[in-house]
């Protein structure tokens, strides 16, 4: 089986044309063999290396490379 991180990455980048944030059951999906749980102990890890980056509009939260996408830009983001 192919490393889990490199699963989310290369979804992520094979959508970056239409999308730079992404839900966490968008992310889950790419796992159906694992438990919900199991899927969030990744995703926290790319998060904790800095790989991906949390996104709050305020009510929900999202996950995306940092520096990606339209808000970037408007938050400051470099």
């Amino acid at each position: 089986m192919a490393d889990p991180k490199e699963i989310v990455l290369e979804f992520i980048q094979s959508k970056s044309k239409q999308k730079s944030k992404f839900y966490f059951n968008d992310l889950a999906a790419l796992f159906p063999d694992m438990k919900m749980r199991e899927a969030k102990k990744v995703i926290n890890q790319l998060v904790s290396e800095g790989v991906l980056e949390y996104w709050s509009s305020g009510s929900t939260t999202m996950y995306g490379v940092p520096g990606a996408g339209k808000q970037a830009a408007t938050e400051g983001e470099d």
